[in-house]
């Protein structure tokens, strides 16, 4: 058996698999954001410890045999977050998560030092782990003086398991220090935050062994004998390993509460200033690019919020025949925008609204508006060398086949919907600590999951869409001159 353990935003999820990659039960335990100050996201690390051993409790309540016969772990976890201990590992201060944007000022500055474009192959975004050490320096020297390690939550989860500093290429690319062409730390760029690689955890690749669970863990769990955990991957990568997104051109669109464009790349292509983050992939000698839209689900979630209909019922008006776009357009940038923009302060808007505007017309340009903003996307991995013939689609924006077909159009290549199953971030977690474990071929284990359908671009609208996506990039810079 193989154990998936996902540290995400709002909970840990443990899931167990077998030689065949036939999950046999999974379970969860849940977590809490903290926001002291306004843009402040944090969660203390003994949290995430507390609801792994929660989820890996409910995995030994239903199924103790087979967790007993564990032989490989692998991590999966939210990314960017800077968690800080000292040299006896005790932590010093709450994790500063992804979502928190108290160091876009710090960002600012080191993006504006071209030797982090340069050797990272992204922007500094506020997100990022680097600019929120340069925040603690800055504003907690007592803390900053004291670190003797900076780790991403799932490798500090890997400590607790572990007793080990490691971490891997996919997640560490999301820190600005990786130089993610030669997959090593670089020294300079750490030392622009006044850091050393001393304070950095060690580096393997997500597949390869990273530890050995410790013994009194083992026993507690019932597991006999030694159990692999494998380097493992940020979120992203390991959902990607979990739908076979591994190969050169393998891609995929999630339609989440945000939406992400993941394309598989066989070399490394950087183009930071479109926004594109161009990272390690968990796989060795592949990395990957990923573009981001902020507001996918959620601009949906917003308009169910306003017009007092569930998202379920605003679809079912439009039916499930594509209708060509009828002149009113939606920016979907709720709470600003980071690829192609990297626009943290522009805001929504609807332009074109007339008397015969009803709500079935304002839900099809929701929809369609975050369709162009995926097609921004597209044509920002386009414009760094990345192409894309056929996308698969996930995350809980998929269940709806008018969506599909509207992003099947505006992107113009065909999207694939796989059968029923789970293919996120703890399953790829799960078939990383296999191959850890085994030493069996990635690509041989992280296969797509088969395809249930695919639905073909609207070859009759394509014009229509087209002149819709031409109207959709000129509101932006309009928008911008009134919002900026």
């Amino acid at each position: 058996m193989y154990l998936g353990l996902d540290l995400g935003t709002s909970g840990v999820k443990a899931m167990l698999i077998d030689g065949d990659q036939k999950i046999v039960g999974s379970a969860n335990g849940s977590l809490d954001v903290s926001r002291p100050h306004s843009g402040w996201s944090e969660q203390e690390p003994s949290h995430w410890v507390r609801a792994t051993e929660e989820a890996v409790a409910g995995l030994k309540a239903k199924h103790p045999k087979e967790l007993a016969a564990v032989k490989g772990i692998g991590l999966s976890g939210q990314m960017h977050g800077a968690t800080l201990i000292d040299a006896a590992d005790k932590v010093l201060r709450p994790c500063i998560l992804w979502n928190d944007t108290r160091s876009h000022v710090e960002a600012a500055a080191l993006d504006a030092d071209p030797r982090f474009r340069a050797l990272t192959g992204n922007i500094v975004f506020p997100g990022f782990t680097a600019p929120k050490l340069a925040w603690v320096e800055k504003h907690e020297p007592d803390i900053f003086s004291r670190i003797a390690k900076v780790l991403l939550p799932k490798d500090y989860l890997r400590l607790w398991l572990t007793g080990d500093y490691i971490s891997e290429m996919s997640d560490s690319a999301g820190t600005s220090w990786l130089d993610t062409g030669k997959r090593a730390w670089s020294a300079d760029l750490l030392a622009a935050t006044h850091l050393s690689k001393e304070q950095m955890p060690a580096l393997v690749e997500g597949t390869e062994q990273a530890g050995t669970l410790r013994p009194e863990l083992a026993a507690q769990w019932g597991i006999s004998g030694d159990v692999v955990v494998a380097g493992g991957a940020g979120d992203n990568a390991a959902s990607a390993c979990g739908m076979g997104t591994v190969s050169d051109g393998a891609a995929f669109v999630s339609l989440g509460t945000s939406g992400v464009l993941f394309a598989a790349n066989g070399t490394y292509l950087p183009k930071p200033e479109s926004a594109v983050h161009a990272f390690c992939h968990a796989l060795p000698n592949t990395w990957h690019q990923m573009g981001v839209i902020l507001s996918a689900t959620d601009a949906l979630n917003w308009h169910s919020g306003v017009t007092g209909k569930s998202a379920a019922d605003l679809t079912g008006e439009l039916g499930e025949t594509l209708k060509a776009p009828t002149g009113v357009t939606f920016l979907p940038y709720l709470s600003g925008e980071r690829t192609p923009h990297n626009d943290a302060v522009i805001r929504g808007a609807f332009i074109g609204l007339e008397h015969e505007s009803s709500r079935v017309v304002l839900t099809q340009a929701v929809l369609e508006g975050v369709a162009f903003a995926i097609r921004d996307n597209l044509e920002a991995l386009r414009s760094a060398g990345t192409g894309i013939s056929r996308v698969t689609a996930i995350g809980g924006g998929s269940r709806s086949h008018y969506w599909l077909a509207s992003i099947a159009t505006a992107l113009g290549v065909p999207v694939d919907l796989p059968a029923d199953g789970d293919f996120g971030a703890a399953f790829g977690a799960a078939r990383l600590g296999l191959i850890a474990a085994t030493g069996a071929d990635p690509i041989a284990v992280c296969t797509p999951p088969v395809t249930s359908g695919t639905i073909e671009p609207v070859s009759a609208l394509s014009g229509a869409y087209e002149d819709a996506y031409t109207r959709y990039r000129a509101v932006y810079p309009a928008v911008k001159s009134l919002t900026h």
